[in-house]
């Protein structure tokens, strides 16, 4: 039977909606902060775990957000409902009839997502997906002032999940943000399994879990700069399509459980590309690709455009329901993944430069 690893296990608990990443953080700084040769923070929220080998060696930079999608709470009415927009792109017809954690002050506070009854919307409304003003969450406050005894204007709120869970003793594995705390574990493991062989490796490596990546990889952007990385790699999580109504067509072909995917395209370095590649098939790790034709939507769009420009690559995790409170991820291509990073760092030597 598979077995979540305690490390990512931690990262799916913790609640981190962009820009309030603090129970994510605390994770990383726990398993982190002693385990490496050099660990930091910085103004955005980053945390920076560095294995140092030689100051000639090339620097690798890892990348994975540790930021999920939340809301934030906008407005407390009259009665004590409470209006909120969103942190990051939601779905919106996934939104109503959900349990929510606002992360105030005073601690967690429970709350409904709630709308009118589908008894009570005339017919026109019955098949429309709700505009974000027309909801709102219920902490069963019965006046302004006992509902601001709890939660304060601008408070953070996330969907309130079952913990993270293994699907039918399989190796699928569901629970909320996925996206990307599985990004976050896989570059930090990496650099926990070789920090015992750091002598044998011919680059430095510093792991990044950063913030902000659901509002613009604006936590990247700061990281790359100060890293100064001679090659860059994001983890993130991709659109696994092999479900019922897809059309493989318009999207590439990615499969739960087949390996991690490999981006090509223009936000992706040619020769990083073909190296992540020699590598999976030299260590016999099942991979899948993916064609993109603009920016990614991850921190490999802006590890690749810092200072004098970072030859970027990205693999990312095979993911279902992305963007939901039911994300869906399979522990071997974690596992996989994290393989497949360290092969590329034992593959680095001082004079690969990636110019093409």
């Amino acid at each position: 039977m598979a077995i979540i690893p305690e490390f990512l296990r931690e990262l799916m608990i913790a609640c981190s909606p962009s820009g309030h990443e603090f129970e994510a953080q605390k994770v990383v700084d726990r398993y982190m902060a002693k385990a490496v040769d050099e660990y930091r923070k910085d103004t955005i929220g980053n945390r920076f775990a560095v294995l140092k080998t030689n100051d000639q060696n090339p620097m690798l930079m890892l990348s994975g957000h540790m930021d999920e999608l939340g809301f934030s709470v906008t407005y407390i009415d009259e009665k004590g409902f409470l209006s909120f927009d969103a942190i990051g792109g939601h779905d919106r017809g996934i939104i109503p009839g959900r349990r929510v954690r606002i992360l105030s002050q005073n601690g967690n506070v429970l709350g409904i997502t709630g709308k009118r009854a589908v008894h009570l919307l005339d017919d026109d409304e019955i098949d429309k997906v709700p505009k974000l003003h027309e909801l709102w969450i219920d902490i069963g406050a019965k006046s302004e002032e006992e509902a601001k005894k709890l939660v304060r204007i601008g408070d953070p709120v996330v969907y309130e999940t079952p913990e993270t869970a293994i699907i039918n003793d399989t190796s699928n594995v569901t629970g909320r943000a996925f996206d990307d705390k599985a990004g976050t574990y896989v570059v930090m493991e990496v650099i926990r399994r070789l920090i015992g062989e750091k002598y044998a490796l011919n680059c430095n490596i510093t792991a990044v879990a950063s913030a902000q990546e659901e509002v613009g990889t604006r936590g990247a952007i700061n990281a790359a700069y100060s890293c100064m990385p001679t090659v860059g790699i994001a983890v993130d999580v991709g659109h696994a399509t092999d479900f019922p109504d897809c059309n493989n067509k318009r999207f590439s072909k990615i499969e739960l459980g087949a390996g991690p995917i490999i981006t090509r395209g223009v936000n992706i370095n040619p020769i990083i590309f073909d190296r992540i590649i020699e590598c999976a098939e030299k260590d016999n790790i099942p991979y899948q690709i993916e064609a993109d034709t603009r920016p990614t939507g991850t921190d490999a769009r802006s590890m690749q455009i810092t200072r004098g420009g970072v030859p970027t690559g990205l693999i990312s995790i095979p993911l279902r329901y992305m963007h939901t409170p039911v994300e869906m991820a399979n522990l071997e291509d974690i596992e996989n993944i994290i393989r497949l990073i360290c092969s590329f760092a034992r593959s680095l030597k001082p004079e690969d430069r990636f110019e093409f």
